[in-house]
């Protein structure tokens, strides 16, 4: 059995994966303007990735209707995800 502290880190390492999806997913559909936001399964992405997706639209302003803070978010969280696996592995967990 692994230690409850590599156990912690690699659940929130997988968490961090998976919204990953869920924000590349968002990011996708805001490319096709006419979608219906009002559907229960959009709002429900929407509501999940935009309050961390307007941290960094703080940060970057839209440039020509482009909105390139989406990039600093993934990168900000593929960060966290690297520092966590090292984080396991240095702690004595097998690399995944």
């Amino acid at each position: 059995m692994d230690d409850p502290l590599i156990f912690l880190i690699r659940v929130l390492t997988k968490t961090l994966g998976i919204y990953i999806v869920v924000l590349l997913v968002r990011v996708l559909l805001s490319w096709f303007p006419n979608l219906d936001w009002g559907n229960p399964l959009l709002s429900t992405v929407s509501s999940i990735t935009d309050p961390y997706l307007n941290a960094f639209r703080g940060l970057i302003p839209p440039l020509g209707g482009l909105d390139l803070s989406a990039i600093l978010a993934f990168l900000a969280l593929q960060l966290v995800q690297s520092l966590l696996q090292n984080a396991s592995v240095s702690l004595g967990g097998a690399a995944y």
